[in-house]
């Protein structure tokens, strides 16, 4: 089943469950994906790829959002509350992600084979690691690891 038909099946059994935010966050994505799909330039049909890209680009902008907002200390608001809860439903949409452990040990073994060194090494192992392991791994933790394993 691909993702677009999973995602109309999750909006209809909120609907049926009556589960308004897990409804609202949902028909989100669902209109996201529909604004990518008639955005113009766009050709090719909805690809499962498309819909995670939308989920985890609304997940981002849910998590900015909260670190903002935590900033100027109102972390207790309802509405940071929600957005909190939109990430925790929207984590099983994604792929999961390789923990710190696996990620150095992906970096580690690029540096021995490609030989770089040295801080000025960083964005071309960064390039590597992505065009490797792109839906693996986060590129933060990845920039994180790179610049502890240069340094070190």
């Amino acid at each position: 089943m691909t993702y677009e038909a999973r995602l109309d099946e999750a909006i209809k059994d909120a609907m049926r469950a009556r589960k308004t935010a897990d409804l609202a966050c949902l028909r989100m994505i669902k209109s996201l994906v529909a604004e990518k799909r008639t955005a113009p330039g766009f050709t090719g049909g909805v690809t499962d790829e498309l819909v995670q890209g939308v989920i985890a680009s609304y997940s981002k902008k849910l998590a900015k959002t909260i670190e903002e907002v935590e900033k100027t200390g109102r972390g207790d608001s309802p509405v940071l509350e929600s957005y909190r809860y939109e990430i925790e439903l929207l984590k099983d949409w994604l792929p999961t992600r390789l923990d710190e452990a696996a990620t150095r040990e992906i970096v580690r073994g690029l540096i021995a084979g490609s030989g770089l060194s040295g801080p000025a090494a960083a964005g071309r192992l960064i390039g590597m690691v992505m065009k490797s392991h792109r839906e693996q791994v986060d590129p933060v933790l990845v920039r994180k690891v790179i610049d502890e394993e240069l340094a070190g």
